[in-house]
């Protein structure tokens, strides 16, 4: 047995904790700086927030320029707003963009450089300003994961910064937070993070040799990330689409973020693969939200990966209601045909051509996703940049029986 479980120092979970923070955050210093996006700002229950952490004697500054997919302009503005304030702890609230901002912030404004400095991983020197980071989507898992994706002008597609030095130090789950999300963010950010839960709970299994977790930030499947993301897996399939249907249900939005922190937690550990270094490019080309790319690709990488996979495949159509038979591959077959079923339920398209993909892009997009080393590593059945292209062809055409070996 081998597990790895980094995560915050606390996650508070559950409806009404969001008034929990100015208590939090008094624990860190009497100066925040506050991350967000300018429409969340301008909400009442934000408002509410910054009464609270007010009422708890904290000087509270506000940075609300947070902007989609975290361009270097963005983080540049933060950073020069917390050397203005020098708050004691950063709060970031809103979704994956304003929490992968909060947490980039809090490293430039303790280690200085420039964000490039730290691209890839394990190139953060130390400890970053304490990020305490409330989610208002269910999907991302941002707020218990060590990594921040950002935009880059200079680069084609988008760039990480993977350090267990960015986990924040505190997350609070309120899925109260979470009811005005509108259906199509709701579909999409639930998509996202059942990817997380399945592909981190079908990554490589590693050797296990000592110090394996210092010397990867995602160390492969291990025990303790797949009971996170098996019970992600079994929360998000159940309540996602009756979500969509009515989404003031708190028991819904409840199970569906309680889904996104588990699934976050799995992959902040095990990682991610080959769908998730496929929707870089494809992102980069078609302007589609991550969500979308990777819940699209996801089928047709678990049918590549169906070879490597079929007892945990096995697992996840257990996990999602399927009936378990006397066939193993059959089961697994099942488990891919069900994920498929659900995305498309939930209005996934279920081709790259419905994302507006062309064909003549496939040998630059796979290319382009081998670069993705830390996915394109985790994968459970190697995969070069033909296989990259075969996949993508298949995406292309709805076709994932020619994926099939």
């Amino acid at each position: 047995m081998f597990g790895t479980f980094r995560s915050p120092a606390a996650v508070y979970f559950g409806c009404g904790q969001r008034m929990m923070l100015g208590r939090v955050a008094a624990r860190f210093g009497q100066r925040v700086l506050v991350c967000t996006d300018e429409r969340l700002a301008a909400d009442p229950v934000f408002a509410a927030l910054v009464n609270d952490m007010t009422a708890n004697g904290i000087t509270v500054s506000v940075f609300d320029q947070v902007l989609p997919d975290v361009p270097v302009t963005s983080v540049e503005a933060a950073v020069a707003k917390a050397g203005e304030t020098e708050p004691d702890s950063i709060v970031a609230i809103g979704g994956g963009s304003c929490l992968d901002l909060g947490k980039v912030a809090a490293l430039l404004h303790t280690h200085g450089g420039r964000q490039q400095d730290y691209y890839g991983e394990f190139r953060v020197p130390g400890p970053v300003l304490p990020v305490i980071a409330l989610p208002t989507t269910a999907g991302t898992g941002s707020e218990v994961t060590p990594v921040a994706v950002l935009s880059d002008p200079d680069k084609p597609l988008k760039v990480g910064v993977s350090d267990p030095h960015l986990i924040p130090a505190v997350a609070i789950c309120d899925p109260e937070l979470t009811v005005t999300c509108p259906v199509s963010l709701t579909a999409v950010t639930g998509a996202d993070a059942l990817t997380h839960a399945i592909e981190s709970f079908t990554t490589i299994r590693r050797p296990l040799t000592p110090g394996l977790p210092l010397d990867r930030v995602f160390v492969g499947k291990n025990f303790l990330s797949d009971n996170l993301a098996l019970e992600a897996v079994r929360l998000i399939s159940g309540a996602l689409p009756a979500a969509l249907k009515n989404g003031s249900d708190i028991e819904l939005r409840s199970r569906l973020m309680a889904g996104a922190l588990l699934a976050g937690q799995a992959f902040a550990n095990a990682g991610n693969a080959a769908a998730h270094a496929l929707q870089y490019p494809i992102g980069a080309l078609t302007h589609t939200p991550h969500g979308v790319g990777v819940a699209a690709l996801m089928p047709y990488v678990m049918q590549f990966n169906l070879r490597a996979c079929i007892p945990e495949f096995r697992q996840i159509g257990e996990a999602m209601g399927c009936t378990a038979s006397d066939d193993p591959e059959a089961d697994a077959v099942a488990a891919i045909d069900a994920v498929e079923g659900l995305f498309r339920d939930v209005g996934i398209p279920m081709t790259l051509g419905e994302l507006g993909f062309a064909e003549e892009k496939i040998d630059w997009a796979a290319e382009q996703a081998m670069t993705a080393a830390r996915l394109v590593a985790n994968n459970p059945v190697p995969i070069e940049v033909g296989d990259m292209a075969a996949i993508l062809r298949a995406a292309c055409r709805g076709d994932r029986a020619a994926l099939a070996h």
